[in-house]
């Protein structure tokens, strides 16, 4: 079984409920042990009306990468996410988001998945839930641990916990 670590985001319509489902949807496929506070954050990288309600879900998986990648984008879907068809335009409004951060301590780099997120080193929205999951857990290619790359990341876009974690 691998241990993975999953960010979760939105920023349209109810997004507490919108979490919700994320999460309920996640835990109907694989087994969850752990799901971090919820916290505010201002959009990183574009404008936008609303800010968003970011969460980090660990979850035990027999799933390869691959798979699961395509398990969550097939949650998306479910839950009325449509994706654009063209990276290159930047971001947007979402209404939910499922990234994968970290696969056990794996290093992939393919054409439809990079693990370990290659952003999450610089975004305090997926390190400082990441934190209260597990505040050691090293990252594979810079040989750090979360506490240590919250400590030099560079954002300045420090998120409000909204909800604290409820571990059902």
């Amino acid at each position: 079984m691998a241990t993975v670590y999953i960010s979760t985001g939105t920023n349209l319509g109810d997004r507490s409920q919108h979490l919700q489902d994320a999460y309920n949807a996640i835990a109907t496929h694989f087994q969850v042990f752990a799901k971090s506070s919820i916290y505010e954050t201002e959009p990183w990288g574009f404008d936008a009306e609303q800010n968003f309600y970011n969460q980090v879900i660990g979850i035990s998986t027999a799933l390869s990468a691959i798979e699961l990648l395509q398990q969550l984008l097939k949650i998306e879907q479910e839950l009325g996410r449509t994706r654009k068809k063209d990276k290159d335009l930047g971001y947007e409004s979402r209404i939910i988001d499922l990234d994968i951060l970290f696969y056990n301590q794996a290093i992939i780099e393919e054409d439809t998945v990079i693990i370990p997120h290659p952003k999450l080193h610089a975004r305090l929205f997926v390190l400082i839930p990441l934190a209260e999951l597990n505040p050691f857990l090293i990252h594979p290619v810079f040989g750090q641990n979360i506490t240590q790359l919250i400590a030099i990341c560079q954002d300045t876009n420090t998120p409000l916990k909204v909800y604290s974690a409820t571990n059902e």
